[in-house]
């Protein structure tokens, strides 16, 4: 029973929060021109200025974090692959070092990789030189994505 009463208030707390969230990235976007992004191809704009928000519009509740927090991501690194894009990504702006950002990331890649032209998302290992030791151990444990050197792709 007390389960079954957790559970229900989970619930009801994601609810709430992605409906927060949603309420949050309407006020900072322009339905129309989202809508448009959401429905661009990502091979159509893989090599144009027009990639960092195409990639943003396919974020979920996430996107309110990265808004609200004065936050988005670069592309640091692309390549099309058989089964869809595999994607290397910075955080930026206020999002660097944040302790969110574990939670932000992996909110990032599960959003993205949801995408169908999307096949893999992983992040620049020079994301963790902004965090102290401290907090590159902790986002090495909890983090839930995989960093990788861009210059060498490991």
């Amino acid at each position: 029973m007390d389960d079954d009463l957790v559970r229900a208030y989970a619930l009801e707390a994601q609810k709430a929060m992605e409906e927060e969230a949603n309420r949050r990235i309407a006020e900072q976007t322009d339905p129309q021109e989202e809508e448009r992004l959401k429905n661009t191809r990502i091979t159509d704009v893989v090599e144009t200025e027009h990639l960092v928000p195409v990639l943003l519009s396919r974020l979920g509740p996430v996107r309110a974090a990265l808004d609200g927090h004065g936050g988005g991501i670069a592309v640091s690194k692309w390549e099309r692959a058989s089964t869809g894009f595999n994607f290397v990504l910075d955080l930026t702006g206020a999002c660097l070092s944040c302790g969110a950002a574990p939670g932000t990331l992996e909110g990032v890649r599960n959003d993205l990789e949801n995408d169908s032209e999307i096949n893999q998302i992983q992040f620049s290992s020079s994301l963790l030189d902004t965090f102290d030791e401290l907090g590159r151990e902790f986002i090495l444990a909890h983090g839930n994505v995989e960093f990788v050197d861009v210059s060498t792709g490991n």
